[in-house]
């Protein structure tokens, strides 16, 4: 949730002396915290912005299959059944696998170098599909003929490219994980889907048609710029003074203190990956992935079966999202003020229950409260699932814990991309039981899960206040300085 690099552990608490660097030691100076706070705005202006339109068009690019949908996917490349839910379903194959050695990869590797490759890669996918679905007259008018491998109109190419999309596109969001934060994106996508029906004809293609060709351009070329735009490590920051470049490091230094984790060896891999936090919130983003999902793939449709026609189902989705914006911005300020992260979890789960109840139940209200429901749902998804993340972020000590968990949290949580593919189907319609149904029950796995976590985490903190860990002090100073959170004296939140 947190749009800024999340602390995983707390140096008031632990009490542990400032490391010296060129600039001043005193935290209660005010030029000291005025000097901090410049910093922390510079970073932001310098990091945010390209990674942030970066996200955006990776998000547009996963989930714009929905609007084509609507727009005449299915009947352009004579797709039946539950052709649809199979070609979501085969994107999440390659995206699942694909993200754990990803996010390892990227410290071998300059995330510019990274991030600008597989946008890149993806991008050309988009523009293949495209062009493989219009058929060889469009590459007359467009210079990509290189990117086009084939010529088919039909359904499997459009499965082809969805696996491949799903590949490139696994590395991204695990990389640039602390800004995972939708709402705003999905607006941004259904505005461009409604602009996009306008083009219908245009070049005699149908609208959803130049929803991939102009979305897969924007990422080539967004991607190719990414290389020159996309900041690295501090230590290699051109916009960064000597001065602020030892006090960036003595900030990273003080975060992590004594939570460190700089070797992946046997030991610390063991300690990762048999950590019982990261598999308690992959099952609470399982189960509020599912919710995210199901709203970004089928609200369109959702909406166009309350009798709503493509056009106006497109611009009725809209307002969701930008009700979404409002709502989860104030919770993310709350949660950032308050250290707190379980009760506004709790909060989403609530919200997104209510509206499941009143879409089980919607043969007995109207249209209107139907639509309100669809806002219940979306809102209640997108409060928990970034909170997750930051939540698990806050809990890991050292670099590769945290890129470990937030790669495995991804990978198991967006499994759920196979279940909410094929819950929404053809034979449902109109009013999806078995759908509503399954995001109910899953919404409810989150809640559960959370209220372990937060129990768990209260028990150990107890624990360790107690000196119920002060064994591992015993340990070889090697072993002791990479334990990660499993350091005595580190400190969970809640």
């Amino acid at each position: 949730m947190e749009l800024i690099y999340e602390k995983s552990i707390h140096a008031d608490e632990l009490s542990v002396p400032k490391s010296s660097s060129t600039v001043s030691e005193d935290d209660n100076s005010p030029t000291d915290s005025a000097v901090e706070k410049k910093l922390v705005r510079k970073c932001d202006l310098h990091v945010l912005p390209m990674i942030s339109i970066l996200y955006i068009l990776a998000f547009v690019d996963r989930v714009n299959i929905g609007n084509a949908r609507i727009q005449g996917l299915e009947a352009d490349l004579h797709m039946k059944g539950n052709d649809y839910n199979i070609a979501l379903f085969m994107f999440f194959i390659p995206y699942v696998l694909v993200e754990v050695p990803s996010n390892l990869l990227i410290k071998k590797i300059a995330p510019s170098t990274w991030l600008s490759f597989l946008m890149v890669c993806w991008g050309t996918v988009l523009l293949k599909y495209l062009l493989e679905s219009c058929a060889i007259r469009l590459t007359g008018y467009v210079g990509v003929i290189t990117i086009c491998q084939g010529v088919t109109q039909s359904f499997a190419g459009l499965v082809v490219c969805r696996v491949l999309l799903g590949f490139f596109e696994a590395g991204f969001v695990p990389a640039i994980v602390f800004l995972d934060f939708h709402p705003q994106l999905m607006s941004l996508t259904q505005l461009f889907g409604y602009a996009c029906a306008n083009l219908a004809g245009t070049g005699g293609y149908n609208g959803w048609r130049w929803i991939f060709i102009i979305e897969g351009l924007i990422t080539v070329v967004a991607g190719a710029l990414a290389k020159h735009f996309v900041v690295d490590w501090p230590e290699t920051s051109s916009f960064l003074s000597n001065q602020e470049r030892a006090l960036l490091e003595r900030r990273i230094r003080e975060d992590t203190s004594d939570a460190r984790m700089d070797r992946f060896d046997k030991k610390a891999r063991s300690r990762a990956c048999g950590d019982w936090k990261i598999y308690i919130c992959s099952l609470m983003y399982f189960g509020v992935t599912n919710n995210g999902y199901s709203t970004s793939f089928f609200t369109p449709t959702i909406l166009k079966e309350l009798g709503w026609t493509s056009v106006r189902a497109q611009v009725l989705t809209i307002p969701i999202y930008v009700a979404c914006i409002v709502v989860v911005l104030i919770v993310a300020y709350l949660s950032d003020r308050l250290h707190h992260r379980y009760s506004f979890t709790m909060l989403g789960v609530f919200i997104g229950t209510v509206g499941y109840v009143i879409l089980l139940a919607q043969k007995s209200v109207s249209v209107s409260i139907r639509y309100f429901a669809v806002y219940l749902i979306t809102i209640g998804g997108y409060i928990t699932q970034p909170l997750i993340i930051g939540w698990l972020s806050n809990n890991m000590g050292g670099h590769y814990k945290r890129s470990v968990a937030t790669a495995i949290l991804v990978s198991v949580g967006n499994t759920s991309g196979f279940l909410s593919s094929n819950v929404f189907t053809s034979a449902q319609a109109p009013t999806y039981p078995v759908g509503f149904g399954v995001g109910l029950g899953m919404l409810w796995l989150t809640g559960v899960c959370c209220t372990i976590f937060v129990l768990g985490l209260w028990l150990e903190n107890r624990k360790r206040e107690q000196g119920g860990r002060d064994n591992r002090y015993n340990l070889e100073k090697d072993e002791l300085e990479n334990l990660g959170d499993d350091h005595p004296r580190f400190r969970f939140i809640y």
